[in-house]
């Protein structure tokens, strides 16, 4: 599993060739304040059931809220043999307040 603070990951999803799927792992109530576009919703506690509905071959961003609940979700999803998995470091929260002052922060 990769470790990206918020401005590493904006450039390298910025210089990716193949898009990556977004995973935010946060509640409903916390991703309807904000989240990062294009990403999806799977509550930390439905991704046991849902993990199915992700592609393991491609690269795989968790997100969360500090990037506690996503180091879990992406140590979980390593164990299910996904292949490229990188947490958030710092979660929506340092996204928010490094690069995106206008996210609502929580």
């Amino acid at each position: 599993m990769r470790h990206m603070g918020p401005s590493q990951l904006q450039a390298w999803l910025a210089a990716e060739k193949g898009p990556a799927q977004l995973l935010d792992v946060r509640e409903p109530w916390e991703f309807e304040r904000c989240r990062l576009e294009g990403s999806r919703l799977i509550p930390l506690a439905q991704l046991p059931a849902r993990a199915g509905e992700l592609d393991p071959g491609r690269t795989t961003v968790v997100i969360c809220h500090h990037g506690v609940r996503s180091l879990r979700a992406a140590a979980y999803l390593e164990h299910c043999g996904f292949e490229d998995v990188v947490n958030l470091s710092g979660g929506i929260d340092a996204w928010a307040r490094t690069l995106d002052r206008s996210m609502a922060l929580y």
